[in-house]
């Protein structure tokens, strides 16, 4: 399918852990800031913005900004952003953002994490491809370095 027609990045990952565990690394600021590779400002909260910078190796000249959208404990931990606003001399506060939803589910041994992200047909047609590559390529990195995080 051609990255055009793609809507939404999803992926899984087994993790063995126990999900209070998994769930911390997601939900707790500065846990969520070690494996994710952001410092961020301030705790967490539904209907706020978070705010802080990217840590990462190449991108440490890079804001983070997201708003958490959704808290269920154990559960789902939901935010927005705009995905791979790279360009710092670009104003991206006017483009639609993309949501990351990120669901804890027990299993045998562990937990399996999914994450979803998902709006990318509503960004503007000239960034949407590059978005969507980026985040995915983010995402496959960003999966294991939880797993590592949590093992």
């Amino acid at each position: 399918m051609d990255t055009k027609m793609k809507s939404k990045i999803e992926k899984h990952i087994e993790l063995k852990a126990p999900q209070s565990k998994v769930w911390q690394a997601l939900v707790d600021y500065e846990k969520f800031g070690e494996w994710f590779r952001v410092k961020i400002d301030a705790p967490f909260e539904v209907g706020q913005k978070s705010t802080g910078h990217i840590t990462y190796p190449g991108y440490e000249h890079l804001k983070w900004m997201a708003t958490i959208e959704k808290i269920e404990p154990e559960h789902t931990f939901t935010l927005s952003w705009h995905p791979y606003a790279c360009d710092t001399e670009k104003d991206y506060s006017d483009e639609p953002t993309t949501l990351v939803e990120f669901t804890l589910k027990p299993i045998d041994g562990g937990t399996l994490l999914t994450v979803v992200e998902s709006g990318f047909e509503k960004l503007p047609a000239d960034r949407r491809d590059e978005a969507f590559r980026m985040n995915e390529g983010g995402w496959e990195e960003q999966m294991l370095n939880i797993q590592k995080y949590v093992s």
